[in-house]
């Protein structure tokens, strides 16, 4: 198998704990992702083993994607991710969320691709090179973008007399 492996990192204004809830409700990831989420096995808060069918693309090419949890650890805020993307291609996500204070956190998002092998693995590689760089970088910055509009707003509330 082909292999290739992006693992970018952002500090986000917001606390672990909004991170984690977002990150452990898969039926909302459409909300920020770049995904339309299709079912969710068994509904609810994230599982291991619970499976997340979802599409994306543009409407005449939509391709399914398929996410299953492998691992939850809730007190070190990680998860552990396969996903199943036409063409072959699987990624291993691994993310992590650790606090920096009590109003921001490091994110880590680690994906790890595998190409079929041959030369359909090596040219959908080719095709999809900046895909493979840049959708991770953007996956973490619309998470981020998200975790500081939902901390911000409770902030906000706190502060209504």
């Amino acid at each position: 198998m082909t292999n290739h492996a992006s693992c970018p990192f952002d500090v986000v204004e917001a606390p672990v704990g909004v991170v984690w809830s977002l990150l452990t409700d898969p039926q909302n990831w459409g909300e920020f992702f770049d995904v339309r989420i299709v079912d969710v096995t068994p509904a609810g808060r994230a599982v291991v083993g619970q499976l997340v069918r979802a599409t994306a693309g543009p409407r005449v090419l939509r391709g399914r994607i398929t996410f299953r949890f492998l691992d939850i650890d809730a007190v070190s805020h990680r998860l552990l991710i396969e996903v199943e993307f036409p063409l072959g291609i699987q990624v291993m996500e691994d993310m992590t969320c650790m606090p920096l204070d009590a109003a921001h956190c490091r994110v880590n998002y680690g994906c790890h691709f595998s190409f079929r092998a041959g030369w359909r693995g090596a040219v959908t590689k080719y095709l999809l090179r900046r895909e493979l760089r840049d959708g991770p970088i953007d996956s973490l910055s619309r998470l981020k973008r998200m975790a500081e509009r939902v901390y911000s707003n409770e902030q906000a509330r706190q502060q209504k007399p």
